[in-house]
């Protein structure tokens, strides 16, 4: 008798040329993981290069998208080298061809909202609540999001969501046109899944070439801030604010930043 698998962290399903990743670990609070980054990478990688893949669907739970970052697996085992797998990701949908669907539902931290970004149509549950909190973690943003929160944001609006870190809910994500739509959270993945059905049916030629026309211009300098970002936040990862941040976290204490 065989041992029964683990379940996996991400979950890549494929049907009807719409590839779909959920991530799976609600008990972390759906928390992403060094591992979970190199998932997503391969499986974003493997929908590019099937021609049946016409469609890509992220998703998380109705009651939660992402925790963001997993504090402790980054503690544990800190981005190295020139291609981890987190910066592999982000890589990974800035330069993602196809069209790019994601739901939202609950809490969306850190990634779990800049990700969203590069994403084509974002729907959201009513219960989403988006926010980036990198200052309060004693980092800087990430996925390029230094340039696209204030591009769609506006500079005021931006300086919240970034300095100060402010969580905004649907509604807000919606005014500024982060969100297509907002949704009952029952019905957000099935509405996602929907659309990405209509895009799937469309001619794939058409849609890469829409897509590339309306990224081009940008694309460059997205992926070079990018890896401006990336040495920034590998840096400062490594500075007392985000050791203090990091141990404040797993101590469950507010931080003391008087120091640093």
């Amino acid at each position: 008798m065989t041992e029964a698998q683990a379940p996996s962290d991400i979950l890549v399903h494929t049907e009807a040329g719409v590839m779909t990743l959920t991530l799976n670990r609600l008990d972390k609070k759906n928390s992403i993981t060094g591992a979970m980054y190199g998932q997503m990478a391969d499986a974003l990688q493997a929908a590019d290069d099937d021609h049946a893949v016409r469609a890509v669907v992220i998703q998380g739970h109705a009651t939660i998208f992402s925790a963001g970052n997993d504090i402790g697996d980054f503690l544990n085992a800190p981005p190295a080298g020139t291609e981890p797998p987190a910066f592999r990701f982000l890589r990974g949908i800035a330069r993602f061809p196809k069209p790019l669907v994601a739901a939202v539902c609950g809490p969306a931290v850190g990634i779990g909202t800049t990700m969203l970004f590069h994403c084509d149509l974002v729907y959201a549950g009513d219960n989403a609540a988006f926010s980036m909190p990198f200052v309060n973690l004693g980092l800087c943003p990430e996925a390029a999001s230094s340039i696209l929160v204030p591009q769609m944001f506006g500079h005021h609006r931006a300086s919240e969501a970034l300095l100060l870190g402010e969580p905004f809910m649907a509604e807000a994500a919606a005014e500024v046109g982060l969100v297509n739509r907002i949704l009952p959270p029952t019905e957000c993945n099935d509405f996602a899944q929907s659309q990405a059905r209509k895009l799937a049916a469309k001619p794939i030629s058409a849609l890469v070439e829409t897509k590339r026309l309306m990224k081009m211009a940008q694309l460059p300098d997205l992926l070079e801030r990018m890896d401006e970002e990336g040495r920034s936040f590998g840096r400062m990862m490594r500075e007392p604010a985000a050791r203090e941040a990091f141990t404040a976290f797993m101590e469950k204490r507010r931080p003391d930043f008087s120091k640093v």
